[in-house]
């Protein structure tokens, strides 16, 4: 997968865009071509990204065997504190996708290291101000709202998961350089490594030798930084050619034209992630709040995991897309959108049907509370739907990342995530008494429709000429205009 002469990438700047689609057999031919260019980058991008959820999936389904008041305070440092911090820095490092992509595409291999040496900068910087939010956690969550005995749990443990958010400001730009190259079975095998140790050292520290969530910590923050020190040293061994030539100041140039980007990134990527962040801590103002925020946690716990595989579709059609459009392919990278939500929207049925079937079992896997597990039982049919959903709705947000069109999707999910998502969930779980079930996918149903609309209404001839003008900017040279670029 890393280049080799069998593999199905070809180089996309040396072939021809494929021709107007004749006709029912001719797209049948065409969509089997480009599923196994999807599924070349999916398959491993998938693993990868339910390896690296499932580290601290798996701190919480073993804090969930340690207390009911354990569970809540890593549950809301995890979804609030943590995915604050990761949405931040995941979103900023996505504008390598955008970048790098298109530069690959291109065949300008040579700013590739330059643009992640110029992320780790911003992210670097950035985490040095989002530390105080760690530290300062469990006044934050008084501020809000949180009962005093989960804001004072939930803050100590923000305080142990510092580290963690300095290796976020690394892997995530690590991540976005590998995947344009297409060098994602790398991050796939170094992410299951680091997914087996984590599994054994976190059951022998906090419940073989007693450790708790103290020792969980302990464990996810050395696990992610397992990871960013394993993808350094492939990085450094020269198996990325040009795309790596060693470090160069030319990474302080030129960032705050990056900085921009990135926060965009940052903005469409947040605005997604914090959505469930609000869920949870809406949750926490619920009667009976440590078995609401408990039941409501363990469901986005496993609709994150499933979400993953979204995830993994997400980085393989950004790679399609902004590879696609950086070497003037616009019918290639129309086809690839069509063929990607087809494939995810399957993928979400039968991941939707496995979780009715087992809906009996599943519940105490995470806890062993039988009033928290009946309370996740009674959210699983809606948690189905969820997950067809957001299988759909990150695919199309990594068609815009490869687009380029992150400033336009943040205000996008601002208007469906938070004037229309919440103030409706909070109708419905508060005066129509709905509790928290139909507030975990309202945003996301209006966000993704509007997604649909705007893949379905673009101009991609004008995406590829923005696109080359994109690299020219970057690169330093002139861009020409183009009439209403996003």
């Amino acid at each position: 997968m890393e280049g080799n002469a069998e593999s199905p990438l070809l180089t996309t700047y040396n072939v021809e865009d494929i021709g107007p689609i004749k006709g029912v057999n001719d797209f049948f031919v065409q969509f089997g071509i480009e599923s196994k260019k999807l599924w070349y980058l999916a398959a491993p991008a998938i693993f990868t990204s339910v390896c690296q959820y499932s580290l601290a999936a798996v701190t919480q389904t073993f804090t969930g065997h340690v207390g009911t008041l354990d569970l809540a305070a890593f549950s809301i440092e995890n979804s609030v504190i943590g995915d604050f911090s990761f949405g931040i820095m995941m979103g900023m490092g996505s504008a390598l996708e955008t970048l790098c992509g298109q530069a690959y595409g291109a065949g300008q291999l040579d700013m590739l290291g330059i643009y992640m040496q110029r992320s780790w900068v911003i992210l670097f910087v950035s985490a040095l101000i989002m530390m105080f939010f760690y530290i300062f956690a469990t006044p934050l969550l008084l501020l809000i709202g949180q009962t005093e005995a989960i804001s004072h749990a939930a803050g100590k443990v923000a305080i142990w998961m510092i580290p963690q958010l300095f290796a976020y400001a690394f892997n995530f730009p690590i991540a976005k350089f590998l995947q344009s190259q297409s060098k994602i079975m790398v991050m796939a095998y170094i992410s299951a490594g680091t997914l087996i140790v984590h599994t054994f050292f976190s059951w022998l520290f906090m419940l073989k030798l007693g450790w708790g969530l103290a020792g969980g910590a302990l464990v996810l923050n050395l696990s992610w930084w397992m990871m960013v020190i394993a993808q350094m040293i492939y990085i450094l061994s020269g198996t990325c050619g040009r795309a790596w030539s060693g470090f160069s100041w030319d990474a302080f140039n030129g960032l705050w034209g990056f900085v921009k980007l990135s926060m965009a990134s940052a903005v469409m990527m947040c605005l997604e992630i914090w959505y469930f962040m609000v869920l949870i801590l809406f949750a926490g103002y619920l009667k009976n709040a440590e078995v609401a925020v408990d039941s409501l946690s363990i469901c986005t716990n496993i609709l994150g995991w499933v979400v993953m595989v979204a995830f993994g579709f997400n980085a393989a059609i950004s790679v399609r897309v902004s590879n696609e459009l950086g070497a003037s392919h616009p019918r290639t990278a129309k086809f690839s959108v069509v063929v990607v939500v087809t494939s995810a929207f399957l993928m979400g049925v039968l991941m939707a049907a496995i979780l009715i079937i087992f809906r009996h079992q599943y519940p105490a896997i995470f806890v062993e509370s039988i009033e928290v597990q009946h309370a996740v039982y009674a959210l699983t049919s809606l948690l189905a739907a969820c997950i067809v959903i957001n299988n759909i709705q990150p695919v199309l947000s990594g068609v815009a990342i490869g687009a380029g069109w992150q400033a336009v999707i943040a205000y996008i999910n601002i208007t469906c995530y938070y004037i229309f998502g919440i103030p409706l969930g909070l109708i419905l779980g508060f005066v129509a008494k709905w509790g928290v079930k139909v507030r975990m996918m309202i945003g996301t149903v209006i966000q993704t429709l509007v997604l649909v609309w705007i893949c379905y209404t673009t101009n991609w001839e004008k995406e590829a000429s923005m696109a080359e003008n994109r690299i020219k900017q970057w690169s330093g040279k002139k861009p020409k205009p183009v009439e209403g670029e996003k």
